[in-house]
C-alpha cells in the first residue's frame, strides 16, 4: 500500500466524535495527481502519478506493452490516454510484476481481450483478489511462466524472470536488454525498509538473491525502474543489497546468542509504532521479518 493511501485511510478513520444518531459527513478522497510520462530510453516510458504505483509502457515496432496497471480503472484509463499521445500502435499486452492492489486493481480500466502476463504464483494471488474486487476476474493473467519468458526479439525483446520469493512469492522482473533497463515492481524501496509480504510467500533472503540476480543480468543493467521510486542506478541497488545482508547477519548472530525478538529490536533501536488506524496491521520491519524467517519451524 502506498504512503498516500495510508494517509488517506487515516483521514477516513480519525475524525470528530459524533452524537448518537448523527450521520457522519461524506468524505471525498483527494484527487490523485494526473499521470506524467517520462521517456526513459528508446521506446520505454515511465508513468508516475494517478492512483497507485508507477507503471511503464514499451512501444515496439508493432505494439505497445504496459507494465502494471495502476490502482483504479480511472487511473488506468488516464494511463491509456497518455499512451495514445505517444503512439497509435495498439496496446496488446499488460505485464504484471506482482499482485499488490496498487499494481493490479486498475486492470478493469483496460480493454478486455488483452494478453495479461504474470508469474504462476501471481496469477493465483490475483484469482484470490478477484473474489472481492468486481471486474478483476475478467483480467486474470492468461499467460504465465515459472522462471523465464521471452517476449519479442532484437531491439523489441522483453525478458521476464522470476528469481525466487522476494517482495512476494510471484515477483516478475521485466528486463529490456537492448535498453539496459529493468522494471522491478516493488523490489526497490529507498529510505525505508523493503516491504516483504510473508502472506504472499515473500522472503528476505530470497529478496537479497533477487537483487544479486538483477545486478548480474546481461547485458549489464544501467537503469532500474520501480513502483515507488525515481529511476535508480546500480549504486542504489548494491547499497540496498548490502544493507539487507548486513541486517540479516546481525539478526542471525543475535538469534544464535539466544536473544528474544524484543531484545533484538532494542539492539537495532526499533520502537513499535502506534497501531495503524482502524486496527489495521502495521507492516513488519525488516528485522522482525528476518527474525521470523530464522526462528519459525520448517
Amino acid at each position: 500500500m502506498t504512503r498516500a493511501l495510508s494517509l488517506l485511510m487515516a483521514v477516513l478513520v480519525v475524525g470528530p466524535v459524533l452524537s448518537a444518531g448523527q450521520t457522519p459527513p461524506a468524505k471525498t478522497p483527494p484527487t490523485p495527481a494526473p499521470p506524467t510520462v517520462q521517456p526513459v530510453r528508446g521506446g520505454l516510458y515511465l508513468v508516475k502519478g494517478g492512483a497507485g504505483a508507477n507503471t511503464a509502457f514499451f512501444v515496439t515496432r508493432k505494439a505497445v506493452f504496459a507494465v502494471d496497471a495502476k490502482m483504479t480503472p480511472e487511473s488506468a484509463a488516464a494511463l491509456l490516454a497518455e499512451v495514445r499521445k505517444v503512439t497509435a500502435a495498439p496496446l496488446t499486452t499488460v505485464i504484471i510484476t506482482h499482485s499488490d492492489g496498487d499494481h493490479i486493481n486498475g486492470l478493469p480500466g483496460f480493454p478486455k481481450g488483452l494478453s495479461i502476463v504474470a508469474h504462476d504464483r501471481c496469477r493465483d494471488d490475483i484469482v484470490e483478489a478477484a473474489k472481492s474486487l468486481p471486474g478483476l476476474g475478467d483480467y486474470v493473467p492468461n499467460r504465465t511462466f515459472d522462471r523465464t519468458l521471452k517476449l519479442g526479439s532484437g531491439a523489441d525483446e522483453i525478458a521476464l524472470s522470476h528469481f525466487g520469493p522476494a517482495h512476494t512469492g510471484g515477483d516478475t522482473v521485466v528486463h529490456f536488454p537492448a535498453l539496459r533497463t529493468v522494471f522491478v515492481g516493488d523490489l526497490l524501496f529507498i529510505g525505508r525498509d523493503p516491504l516483504i509480504h510473508r502472506n504472499k510467500g515473500g522472503n528476505s533472503f530470497g529478496y537479497v538473491k533477487t537483487l544479486e540476480a538483477l545486478l548480474a543480468l546481461e547485458p549489464k543493467v544501467e537503469t532500474f525502474l520501480s513502483g515507488h521510486a525515481d529511476p535508480l542506478g546500480r549504486t542504489e541497488v548494491e547499497a540496498l543489497r548490502d544493507s539487507m545482508s548486513g541486517t540479516q547477519a546481525k539478526v542471525k548472530a543475535l538469534v544464535a546468542e539466544g536473544k528474544s525478538l524484543a531484545e533484538i529490536k532494542k539492539a537495532f533501536g526499533i520502537d513499535d509504532p502506534p497501531d495503524a488506524p482502524g486496527g489495521r496491521r502495521r507492516w513488519l520491519s525488516l528485522v522482525e521479518t528476518v527474525y521470523l524467517e530464522l526462528t519459525e519451524k520448517k
